[in-house]
Parts: C-alpha cells; sequence; structure tokens
C-alpha cells in the first residue's frame, strides 16, 4: 500500500507539489504517495502537475513507462500542452525509441499544439537509436519549416549526432556547416562521426578548423573524439601531436583522455608509448587496464597481456566484457588452457559469461587449446550463433588435426542457411588441403564464387594452397595468378606447392618472380625453399638462400630453417658435415635434428653416424618410437645384442609407444580414413576379404613382401624370447 502523504499536501499549491515531488525524484514510495494525493484532490488533470508525475516515473533508476503512460493518457487531449508531451517523448527516446517516434507523429496529429526544440531533439535521439533514417529525415524536413527548431544549438547537435550513428556523415556534414551556433558538443559528435566511419584524416581536418576558428571550444569531449578517429594504424602522426596538444592544456587531468590515448598507441602497435601513459596515469579505472590488455593481445605481446590481466585484478580493479575478450584472445595465441579457465571461473562469477562477443572469445580459447569437447559445449549453449562462432568452432578443429569434423561442421552450417564469410571458408579450405580432399575443395570453391567473396586474403591464398596439397597445381596456379594484391601469404602458398610435389625448380622460379615484384620474404618463404633444394639436391644453392636470409633480409634462423639444412645434406649423404653442422648450432634444437639424421642414416647405412646420432636422442629422452626403433636394429646390424637390449629395456622403461598409422582415401566425393589395428569401417569385412585375396593373387604371382630395413642384411641368431619382439619392430619400423 502507498505511503500517505502529509497532512501538509492537503493544502499544496501546485508549485508546491512540483517542488516536492522533484526532491522525493528517487523514492517510488514517496511518489506514488503524491500521485495519490494528485488523484484525490484533482489536481492530477492539471497539465503542470501530470507533466511532473510523468517526468518523476519516467526518470526513476528503473523508469516505470507504464505509469508514466497511464498519467499522459488520463490528462484530457485539450489540456496536454507541448511539456506534456516532451514529458514523455524525452524519455522514450532514450528508453524504447519506436514508441518515441510513434508518439512523435500523434503529436503532430493533435492540433493543439506544435512540436518545440526540445521534441525534435528527442525524435532525432529516437531515429538515431532506432537507426530509422526515413522517421529522421522526415523529422528534420518538418523541422527546417520552423525556425526556433533550425537556429536551436541543442536541438542541430542531435540532428548532427543522429546523421552521424546512421552512418551518414556526408548528411551530418551539411548540417554541421548550416550550424549558426556551434559547441565544444558539436564539434565532438561530428569528430566522432567520422571516427566511427574511420576517416581519421576528415576528422583531424576538423578539429584544425576547430582551433582556427573557436580554439576555446577545446575540451575532454573533443580531445577523446580526436583520438579515437585518429586510433588506426596510419594515424600515429596524427595521434602523437594530439597528446602533445593535451598536455599543453592540462586535459591529461580527465581519466577518458588518458584511457583514449592508450587506445591510440596500442591500435598503432606502440606498446611502449602505451604503457609508458599507462604508468603515468593519476587515475586508473578498468576501461584503462582494459585498453592495456587489448593492445598487448592484438599487437602479439599474449605474455605481457596475461600477466597485465593478473596485475589487474590483484590491484582490486573488476574486470569488463573487454577484459576478458583480450585475455582470452591471449590465451588462444598462447594455448594457455589454465589460464583460459580461470579466466572462464571469473568471468562466470561477474555474469559475463552470456554476452555473445564474450562467448566466440570463449569457444575461440577453448578450441585453440586443444579442448574441443569444451569449445562445442559452449557452442551447443548459445541460441543464437553468429557466423564468428561458426568459424572460431570450424577453425578449432581444423588447428587441432580434426579436419573431417570441421568440414562436417561446416556442412552443418551451410545446412541450417549460415552464410560464410572469407575467415570461414579460408578454414573449410584449409580443412580440404589437410586431407587432400579434392572435391570438397572444388564445392566451396564454388560457394566463392556464388557469394562474391573473391580472391583478396585470406581466401585466394587457402583456394591455392587446396589445390597444390591435392596435386592440382594447375589449378592451384590459376587461382595464384587471379589474387590481387599478392601479398607474401600467397606467394608461400604457391612457392610450397611446388616444393610439396617435387617441382623444385618452379618453386626456385617463383621465388625469383616474387622478389622482381618487391615482396619481402619472410621466415615462411625460406623454410619452403630450403625444402625445394632439399628435394633437388642442391646442396650449394641451398647454402646460398641460408645465408641470403640473414644477409639481405635480416632474417635470424629458426629451428625449421637448421631443419631443412640437415635435411639437404642428409639427402646428400654428407652425413659428416650435417653432424657437425648440427653441433656448431648454438639455438636449442631439442631431437628433431638428430631424428633428421638417423633416418637418414638408415637409407645410406652409415652405422656409425646413425649411432652416434640415436644415442643423442637417447640422451635428450626422445618420446619417438621410431628413433628405438632405428637405433635397435643399427645395432641389431652390427650384431651388438647388448646394445639392442639396453634401447628396447630404455623405451619400455619410457612408456614410448608406436602411433599407429594413418592413411585415407577419397572415393565418389567422401573421404574414408583408415587406422592400423582398427576394424570401424563399416565395409571392414569385405574389404579384409579383398586384401586376401589380392595377397593370394600376388603370392601366386611370385611376389614376396619384405620387411627388411635396408641397414640390415641379415639379423643374425637372435635369442628365441627376443625373436617374436625384433621382428614386430622391424616391421613396425618399415610400414
Amino acid at each position: 500500500m502507498a505511503a500517505a502523504a502529509p497532512s501538509s499536501a492537503r493544502r499544496m499549491s501546485h508549485t508546491q507539489f512540483i517542488e516536492l515531488l522533484r526532491r522525493r525524484a528517487s523514492c517510488p514510495r514517496h511518489g506514488e504517495a503524491l500521485h495519490a494525493w494528485a488523484l484525490k484532490s484533482g489536481a492530477a488533470s492539471h497539465a503542470p502537475v501530470a507533466n511532473s508525475l510523468i517526468s518523476f516515473y519516467s526518470s526513476l533508476p528503473r523508469p516505470l513507462l507504464a505509469a508514466a503512460f497511464a498519467v499522459f493518457d488520463d490528462i484530457p487531449p485539450a489540456a496536454r500542452d507541448v511539456a506534456s508531451w516532451n514529458s514523455l517523448l524525452n524519455p522514450l527516446s532514450r528508453h524504447r525509441p519506436l514508441d518515441a517516434l510513434s508518439r512523435f507523429r500523434s503529436m503532430l496529429s493533435s492540433s493543439t499544439v506544435l512540436p518545440s526544440p526540445h521534441s525534435f531533439a528527442a525524435a532525432f535521439t529516437a531515429a538515431a537509436r532506432a537507426a530509422s533514417a526515413p522517421a529522421g529525415t522526415a523529422a528534420h524536413a518538418l523541422a527546417c519549416k520552423i525556425p526556433s527548431a533550425v537556429s536551436n544549438v541543442y536541438v542541430c547537435t542531435s540532428l548532427l549526432n543522429m546523421y552521424c550513428k546512421l552512418g551518414i556523415v556526408s548528411d551530418a556534414r551539411r548540417v554541421f556547416d548550416g550550424m549558426p551556433q556551434r559547441n565544444s558538443f558539436s564539434w565532438s559528435t561530428m569528430v566522432a562521426g567520422y571516427a566511427a566511419e574511420k576517416c581519421s584524416e576528415e576528422a583531424f581536418d576538423l578539429f584544425r578548423l576547430m582551433l582556427e576558428e573557436c580554439p576555446s571550444e577545446k575540451s575532454e569531449f573533443v580531445a577523446t573524439a580526436v583520438l579515437s578517429a585518429v586510433s588506426v594504424p596510419l594515424g600515429l602522426l596524427m595521434g602523437e601531436q594530439m597528446h602533445g596538444l593535451i598536455v599543453k592544456d592540462g586535459l591529461l587531468d580527465f581519466v577518458s583522455v588518458e584511457n583514449s590515448l592508450v587506445t591510440m598507441y596500442a591500435k598503432a602497435g606502440c606498446m611502449g608509448a602505451a604503457f609508458h601513459v599507462f604508468e603515468s596515469s593519476r587515475e586508473r579505472n578498468s576501461i584503462t587496464w582494459s585498453a592495456m590488455i587489448t593492445g598487448y593481445a592484438q599487437n602479439g605481446e599474449a605474455d605481457s597481456a596475461v600477466s597485465m590481466f593478473s596485475q589487474m585484478h590483484a590491484a582490486g580493479f573488476t574486470p569488463t566484457e573487454f577484459t576478458f575478450v583480450g585475455v582470452l584472445n591471449a590465451s588462444s595465441d598462447l594455448g594457455a588452457l589454465a589460464v583460459g579457465k580461470q579466466a572462464h571461473g571469473l568471468m562466470v562469477k561477474l555474469g559475463f559469461e552470456v554476452q555473445i562477443y564474450v562467448k566466440s572469445a570463449l569457444v575461440d580459447m577453448y578450441a585453440k587449446c586443444g579442448c574441443i569437447a569444451d569449445a562445442k559445449e559452449g557452442f551447443d549453449q548459445l541460441y543464437e550463433v553468429d557466423i564468428v562462432l561458426w568459424t572460431a568452432m570450424v577453425s578449432g578443429h581444423v588447428q587441432n588435426g580434426e579436419h573431417e569434423e570441421a568440414l562436417t561442421l561446416y556442412a552443418r552450417m551451410d545446412k541450417e542457411g549460415i552464410i560464410p564469410s572469407k575467415s570461414t571458408i579460408a578454414s573449410g579450405l584449409r580443412a580440404c588441403a589437410g586431407i587432400a580432399a579434392l572435391e570438397p575443395g572444388k564445392q566451396l570453391h564454388t560457394q566463392i564464387v556464388k557469394y562474391g567473396l573473391g580472391l583478396g586474403a585470406p581466401v585466394g591464398s587457402a583456394l591455392s594452397t587446396m589445390y597444390s596439397k591435392c596435386g592440382n597445381l594447375e589449378d592451384g596456379m590459376s587461382v595464384f595468378r587471379r589474387i590481387p594484391d599478392r601479398d607474401v601469404i600467397a606467394w608461400n602458398s604457391i612457392i610450397s606447392g611446388f616444393s610439396q610435389n617435387g617441382c623444385g625448380n618452379g618453386a626456385l622460379d617463383l621465388f625469383e618472380e616474387m622478389k622482381m615484384e618487391g615482396t619481402i620474404p619472410d621466415h615462411i618463404t625460406f623454410i619452403n625453399i630450403l625444402c625445394a633444394c632439399s628435394h633437388m639436391g642442391l646442396v650449394d644453392r641451398g647454402w646460398e638462400y641460408f645465408s641470403l636470409m640473414t644477409k639481405d633480409y635480416g632474417l635470424t634462423p629458426r629451428l625449421d630453417h637448421y631443419a631443412c639444412m640437415v635435411d639437404i645434406l642428409s639427402r646428400a649423404g654428407m652425413l659428416k658435415e650435417a653432424k657437425d653442422f648440427i653441433e656448431s648450432i648454438t639455438i636449442d634444437h631439442g631431437t628433431c635434428l638428430w631424428r633428421i639424421v638417423l633416418g637418414a642414416c638408415r637409407s645410406l647405412r652409415d652405422f656409425d653416424v646413425g649411432a652416434y646420432a640415436g644415442e643423442r636422442l637417447m640422451e635428450l629422452g626422445t618420446g619417438d618410437s621410431s628413433a628405438y626403433i632405428l637405433l635397435s636394429n643399427i645395432y641389431a646390424s652390427q650384431r651388438k645384442w647388448n646394445d639392442v637390449e639396453r634401447v628396447r629395456h630404455l623405451m619400455r622403461l619410457r612408456g614410448v609407444n608406436k602411433d599407429p598409422g594413418c592413411s585415407w582415401v577419397e572415393l565418389n566425393s567422401r573421404v574414408h580414413v583408415f587406422v592400423v589395428g582398427e576394424q570401424q569401417h563399416p565395409e571392414a569385412e569385405n574389404i579384409n576379404a579383398q586384401l586376401r585375396r589380392l595377397a593370394k593373387h600376388m603370392n601366386d604371382e611370385g611376389y614376396h613382401s619384405s620387411s627388411k630395413l635396408s641397414f640390415d642384411e641379415e639379423l643374425g641368431p637372435l635369442a628365441e624370447s627376443h625373436e617374436e619382439d625384433q621382428l614386430e619392430w622391424i616391421s613396425a619400423a618399415y610400414n
């Protein structure tokens, strides 16, 4: 029951009532009590009293718009003045813009009042929030007929904001240029409009015009708007000039300006400058921390992003949804599942998990960290799945080597009528390339044409790679030649295709063409070139390219480049040179380089270097089962049975097992997968019957398979207890 109105209220005038209601505006119970008195005394039928009640109900922390409607509807139509309509239009424009536009049309239909400047301001605000350009332009046309409206700076700024929010900056600029009077909000609104449309130069030129015409209008609002406009990779110079002016004018005292500076430097890739602003900030808030975390994540400094998130939490600041997106993206880049799970737990506690862009980052994090089941659980919980989430899931399957699952999910997405983005198509093409599935890849190519996605990044490179990985170099090259503005990724894809398909000369020719076009090679380019040299046995040329990457391009060799050089030397039979080269390398190379040498020793029958490489692998604690098998077979070939037993014992002690072999074949647009030791294929029984028939036919023709390694002329007499295991090892290594 509403609280009783004070006895003095019975003798209140309308002015006293309005003043008392204004004082009690934050307390619904007191307002309702005063409303009850107004109804009982008949004061509610008077427009000023009713208007104050409408304003009271609509300005509560949780607006009671239904009550405001009821009060408005109780006012006799003839008694409603323009203030009555404005009291209703102003809150509706912020909370229910479509209702505001409807009420504005009703106001125009009444013959008792004409809209005031505040009426038009509310209509423009509602049109902007409802994204209704027709309603906004109609209100603008009507306002032009009322001189008091178009000459009012408040109304013109609202109109300017409407066109900017609708993305019609050309009309916004015409309104701005025609304004008889401007204030700092007008300037900042126009600058923000340019910023929203990524027109950084126009925004900066407008700011310079403001400095010439009315330098007194400089404010924190204008400064943040300009910084937002120049927060693009090429806007650093303009941003630095703004920074200097901000310091000169003393605007760094505003935390919003400091936050904008941090964001500007972060988006320009200058995290050192961003950190300097952050460190010198007198009053940080959650937005300041979020700007740094997001900046680190977007600039490839994931470690710093995670560290900054920990510092933020320790400092007692509450993360925002943008903070979580940044730290989840950093966790994805690092593969830091533990950090991602901690962020997930805090996110659930704070209630941010339901937001779509946070959920997208969460799904992406779990997918990239290899937790596809958790990613799928989050994916399936969403009622509305956008293309970003579909892409995250498809990409997650591809990154975890689950190419068939990726294609199955893509097919499900296509069946549900979701139009793929360029990133989705690229992920699907990478899945096709991973299992050499040419027909599904061709179907994706038709979708590229159907949806007009073009061959720009990342689609063109992914399509060229798909054709090349499927052995179709002709179509891969055709796609490559039609890629507009070919970047280093596009060149790498086609060079890799030629290299992997045994066309080394073609790969080297493409590399020379790439240099002539002015594209600067990267680390991946040189890996492909060195692989081509390895396949063709070009030792001297390989050394030339290895030196070239450091001498001409300033690229420090990585483990993959050293591996290519070891492979070049090993394939050429220069095993001692390969051994010496490995021992001269200063970076930590683990076990992979010695594994390459060991594999080459098997083919070239070099027992000494092979035994040395194998023992180095044993010392490093390799978990590669084939290394144990090859070393054991080397010792068996030399009849060193004690060493054979030692290696086998070491393998058992370390729990090393051979991974089963896997192969697949595409037949009638369907990919069939086969794994050693499994009988899960639906046609397994028929396949086995055919294999037995073929084996019998081969034996009848006099063909006998051999599981003997090239090292091994004759294994010699093994102890009976070891003979079965040894033959099993040899067969496993060969297969």
